[in-house]
């Protein structure tokens, strides 16, 4: 057994390939806009919790079943969580190769799920979709990363 777990923590060669990740300066945007994201996420988790407390929706309660307003609340937050990894994988890794595009993307994916959360909290599901900016920045960073791993395959 200490044979197979030294095996896991032992860097291997031949047929691994070993490689040093340099970053391009301007990758310091894709991590700031990162760490924006985050602080997004905060801010919406901090919406849902006044509106549990001034309608008394206690935990583990997710969705009330007789107040849209926080069920608004919740859907925004809930949607956005649903959808953050794969926005943290595309800015991430798309950001190696171009970090400038990446980070305007990704900006622009923060201002739209902002707006998509202020169209929710008006109580109408509907005003959800002038938050529709987001997608933009989406589409951008599923470029970028394509682009990326089509670059390292050598396909273009």
């Amino acid at each position: 057994m200490t044979g197979i777990i030294s095996r896991l923590f032992t860097p291997t060669y031949g047929t691994h390939i070993m490689a040093n990740v340099h970053f391009q300066s301007d990758y310091g945007y894709v991590i700031l806009v990162g760490i924006g994201s985050a602080f997004m996420l905060v801010w919406k988790s901090l919406q849902v919790g006044k509106m549990r407390r001034k309608f008394k929706i206690n935990y583990p309660i997710m969705y009330s079943a007789d107040n849209e307003l926080f069920n608004c609340y919740q859907r925004a937050h809930q949607n956005t969580l649903e959808v953050y990894p794969q926005f943290l994988f595309m800015l991430l890794v798309g950001g190696i190769q171009y970090p400038l595009l990446s980070a305007t993307a990704g900006a622009v994916w923060i201002a739209g799920r902002i707006a998509y959360a202020k169209g929710y909290y008006t109580g109408d599901p509907e005003k959800r979709l002038e938050g529709g900016l987001h997608y933009i920045g989406q589409i951008a960073l599923l470029g970028t990363t394509s682009a990326f791993a089509f670059r390292l395959l050598n396909w273009v």
